[in-house]
């Protein structure tokens, strides 16, 4: 039994090693350059090398590699290559690298079943290219999309040579409808070269630039840009090209532009470090000196044959592979070309760039782009971009600020300001230069922020006077026209931060904070006046309380010549009497009245019900209008009331004594009418925080504000009291009215009640007696009558009314008038 396991084993051990080894000995593939790619037709011979030197990958096979050079733009000599390829049985093509001839091998090698292998950017990559894999990161044009995105660029210019390589942009151009951002083109021709590009992008004031020229050209337009003097701190550029890191960009280090660029091969690793040195040296065997680094395409170029040597590899591990060859003239195909495709798309590799894996439609789906920056020490990695994490960055801000900050030494900026108190003034005197000329709060302020950066500054004022205003063109003129237009570097005044002016330049952190406030001057303190006394009132509470007064003294008299109670005998002790006395006289009534409201009292005091009535609601409409008086002048006496207080925008729009206005270019207009990414911005707002940190912006700001220009306040702002009006005190003369309306009908009561006990053939009828009442009333008749003739003992019906009692209606006309 252990026998026939050992057979078993040792026959499955040789099936596998057949399988594992069903490779022909010889595996031929063809590359196909162009006359002048020696340097892609070395590298494709080194990964060949490569892959035969180890034995891991195709132990007992080796590659030979089968060359073919193309005529540039010739379809027909391209043809007959890769049939003069195929012929010799090749497995597999490489190349080419242009873009007609690469259409047509795409076409052969799809009509063949031969894998096909691209290591560029192609167009588009149609319904026959089932057989061709592109290992060029094709959607790079994402990356370069999100970069500007990133920068925030609202408009920017692409420099281009071939029309066909904005392909690569297309990503980059969606830009225009989507955010309104303004994109130029400007193309390279033999009558419009670089510098002449460049400057027409200076004079249009575009600072953002797109190059998408081949590698070798680069450093030319950085050159002509240097000359144009475009590579300032104000310019951008990015470079589209992957080998930008190639490149030896030393005379452009120190130009203080920002220029970045992507790349795909990652030198760092130590897998690069291992095959460019081996890519050097092989370079020198061949007697080629010149020290060449791995390019973006010749990496590519040597995955892709590492690449299919692994899918080989993986295939022959499931089918004999043979050589048999196909023909362009044969209809046969080839027998392992879709199985080998598959192969490939299954692969996971890690390159010369990067982590390799191929998508169902031939594409490189992941892989990993370094973003990178030239600064004063060369070229830096400042983030990475990949299809699932997008853009990363991952600089170093601390390191990045102090770069910048080192690079702000011995540089003189220029500053501009414009004169206002106390922020920036003109010195008085005759022998001042430069700096010296200007004195105040932002002069001291740039020069403590110009100590501390360790740079220098030059001052000046704006020359149109202006803080800086939009005009319809577009254009701007001011402080913000000469920040825009680079005239200066930075302005520093009492500016405003609006968002208009965000749009266009950078603001730094506020050194300080203010609103819109209204100005003017402080009245100046009048006299009081001779009747100020009557303030508290105004005109017509005054003229209603007088009115009060005459009409509840005159029916203070009717009443109380209406009402029999008020009718008393002279003499108390005697209750038979001749005559009956009233105290409520007119005179008496009046002063009644008045000594109620002054609160002095009198010595008459009424009896009857309803002259009591009409007393106790005068007293209690005196006590409300007396108190209100005493307290709001009090209010009047310790305040003084401004003669046109303006506590808000709408206070200042409904007054035309004060005349006002505001500066024409300033944000204040904007309010009442219905250059950006600076690279000095986060090094100002930084110190500005500092010195707001160490004290020393509270330190300026006493020195000139404060110190310099106190004016001299004698008081505190005033707080006015506001005169009382009707609807304020309306209530109490409601109260009066109908307690006096009241008063008047207990009267009527109280006559008909007194009335009645008289007998009958001593009075008239109720009416004619009042009536009779009145016309006495009228005529102002004395305060004291005969009284009647019951009272007087013929009768006494009234005996027990405490002497309160009529006469008969005879009696009255016989009763002298007694003043």
């Amino acid at each position: 039994m252990g026998r026939n396991v050992d057979v078993f084993r040792f026959a499955l051990l040789l099936i596998n090693m057949g399988l594992r080894y069903s490779l022909p000995e010889v595996i031929r593939i063809g590359g196909l350059f162009e006359n002048f790619d020696d340097d892609r037709e070395m590298a494709f011979r080194y990964a060949v090398d490569r892959i035969n030197a180890d034995d891991s990958i195709l132990p007992n096979s080796r590659l030979s590699a089968k060359i073919e050079r193309l005529k540039p733009q010739s379809s027909f000599h391209a043809a007959k290559s890769v049939c003069s390829l195929v012929s010799e049985g090749v497995v597999a093509i490489f190349g080419p690298n242009s873009v007609a001839s690469s259409a047509l091998v795409r076409s052969t090698a799809s009509a063949l079943h031969l894998p096909h292998l691209e290591s560029h950017w192609d167009l588009e990559k149609g319904a026959k290219a089932a057989y061709t894999i592109s290992l060029f990161p094709r959607s790079l044009g994402t990356a370069i999309y999100q970069l500007v995105k990133s920068k925030n660029w609202r408009s920017f210019t692409i420099i281009y040579e071939d029309a066909e390589e904005l392909m690569k942009l297309q990503e980059l151009m969606k830009l225009r409808n989507q955010n309104n951002v303004k994109i130029s083109l400007q193309q390279y021709t033999v009558d419009f070269q670089y510098n002449k590009i460049l400057k027409d992008i200076r004079k249009k004031g575009e600072t953002n630039i797109v190059l998408e020229v081949p590698t070798s050209r680069i450093k030319d337009v950085l050159a002509e840009a240097q000359k144009a003097g475009m590579l300032t701190e104000y310019h951008n550029y990015l470079v589209t090209s992957l080998d930008f890191h190639t490149l030896e960009l030393s005379a452009f280090q120190h130009s203080r532009s920002n220029i970045s660029a992507f790349r795909i091969v990652s030198p760092d690793s130590q897998y690069y470090g291992r095959e460019a040195r081996t890519w050097i040296f092989g370079r020198k065997e061949n007697s080629l000196k010149k020290e060449m680094p791995l390019t973006t395409e010749t990496a590519l170029l040597v995955d892709a044959v590492n690449l299919y040597a692994r899918a080989l590899h993986d295939v022959s591990t499931v089918q004999p592979i043979s050589a048999r060859s196909v023909s362009c003239d044969s209809p046969a195909l080839w027998p392992y070309g879709s199985d080998l495709i598959e192969s490939i798309k299954k692969v996971r590799m890690k390159g010369l760039t990067g982590d390799i894996q191929i998508d169902n439609k031939g594409q490189r789906s992941h892989f990993t782009v370094d973003l990178l920056e030239l600064k004063t020490k060369g070229i830096v990695k400042v983030g990475e971009w990949d299809p699932k994490k997008n853009l990363v960055f991952s600089r170093n801000y601390s390191k990045d600020f102090s770069e910048a900050k080192d690079s702000l030494q011995n540089i003189t900026l220029r500053v501009t300001s414009i004169e206002s108190k106390p922020y920036t003034m003109r010195k008085k005197g005759d022998y001042l230069i430069g700096n010296q000329k200007y004195e105040g709060f932002c002069v001291d302020l740039i020069h403590e922020i110009c100590e501390r950066l360790k740079c220098k500054f030059e001052y000046r004022l704006v020359g149109d006077k202006n803080y800086g205003k939009k005009h319809e063109n577009g254009t701007w003129d001011g402080m913000i026209g000469e920040v825009i237009n680079r005239e200066v570097d930075l302005a520093i005044a009492d500016l405003t931060i609006t968002l208009e002016r965000e749009e266009v330049v950078d603001f730094t952190m506020p050194f300080m904070n203010l609103g819109i406030s209204i100005l003017f001057k402080k009245p100046i303190k009048s006299s009081p006046k001779l009747f100020s006394f009557l303030a508290p009132f105004s005109f017509e509470v005054w003229v209603y309380m007088a009115t009060a007064y005459l009409g509840v003294s005159l029916l203070l008299f009717v009443l109380a010549r209406f009402s029999p109670y008020e009718w008393v005998s002279p003499h108390p002790c005697n209750p038979k009497t001749e005559y009956l006395e009233n105290t409520f006289s007119l005179l008496n009534s009046f002063w009644f009245t008045i000594g109620s409201l002054m609160q002095q009292g009198s010595d008459i005091a009424p009896k009857a019900t309803s002259t009591r009535t009409v007393a106790a609601l005068w007293w209690f409409f005196t006590l409300i209008m007396i108190s209100s008086y005493t307290a709001n002048l009090a209010a009047f006496l310790t305040a003084e009331r401004m003669k046109s207080p303006i506590e808000s925008a709408d206070d200042l729009a409904r007054q035309s004594e004060i005349q006002y206005g505001c500066v024409e270019s300033g944000s204040t207009r904007a309010f009442f009418e219905v250059s950006k990414r600076s690279p000095y911005r986060a090094l100002i707002s930084s110190e500005i925080l500092r010195l707001q940190e160490d004290g020393v912006l509270h330190m300026l700001k006493e020195k000139w504000w404060k110190d310099a220009g106190r004016c001299k306040d004698d008081d505190k702002k005033p707080t006015s009291a506001s005169e009382l009006g009707l609807p304020n005190v309306g209530g109490v003369f409601v109260v009066l009215l109908a307690g006096l309306g009241m008063a008047a009908i207990v009267a009527v009561f109280e006559f008909i009640w007194r009335t009645k006990k008289i007998p009958r053939d001593e009075r008239r009828m109720i009416w004619m007696e009042m009536v009779h009442e009145l016309q006495d009333i009228c005529k102002c008749r004395g305060s004291s009558r005969p009284a009647p003739n019951y009272l007087n003992g013929d009768f006494s019906p009234g005996s027990t009314d405490n002497g309160f009692v009529l006469h008969s209606a005879t009696s009255f006309n016989t009763v002298s008038s007694l003043s």
